[in-house]
């Protein structure tokens, strides 16, 4: 806490400062690379991994891969959605209307899932890296904007297309319309 000159204690949001700082650019780059490391892994030696898999440990491998793509797409509009603000390309409450529409809580089943040992480890060590970048992201984002994020079970069916909504969103935070 500091004091804000009128004698009252202003409480600082860690979180907040590090979001809009310059202590910013690595979780940034660290989420970016990790989207990167994903779109690289499944496109290549994930792809060729999975076609020795059962057929049980095929069907998790594909359930997963389309959440953990999910996840790092969400995270990623968020991180940019975070450094247009950060860079004065957009007000905090425009980011705030637009970060609105993305969700920070695409869940895995992971070590619970029946077949889950059975997944190349490369692909085990980015659906729990990008787990717990989401719950820190996740966590930034209910200190800085308030509230808790919309959790599957309560929230309100899709009326669109996601790939959609995702590109606007990705768009809106390059400031392109």
């Amino acid at each position: 806490m500091i004091e804000n000159g009128n004698g009252r204690a202003t409480t600082i949001k860690l979180a907040e400062h590090r979001v809009f700082s310059d202590s910013f650019k690595p979780l940034y780059n660290q989420g970016m690379s990790l989207v990167e490391e994903a779109a690289e892994y499944l496109d290549g030696d994930g792809r060729a991994e999975a076609k020795h898999l059962s057929r049980a440990g095929a069907a998790l491998y594909a359930a997963e891969s389309m959440r953990l793509t999910t996840r790092l797409m969400q995270l990623a509009s968020w991180l940019l959605l975070q450094r247009a603000a950060n860079s004065g390309e957009m007000t905090r409450d425009q980011v705030a209307a637009e970060k609105s529409k993305v969700r920070l809580d695409t869940h895995s089943p992971q070590e619970q899932a029946t077949g889950w040992a059975d997944l190349p480890e490369k692909f085990q060590s980015l659906v729990i890296r990008s787990m717990r970048l989401q719950d820190l992201v996740r966590r930034m984002d209910e200190e800085i904007y308030g509230g808790t994020t919309v959790r599957n079970e309560d929230a309100e069916p899709l009326t669109g297309n996601p790939v959609f909504e995702q590109i606007t969103l990705l768009k809106t935070a390059f400031g392109h319309r």
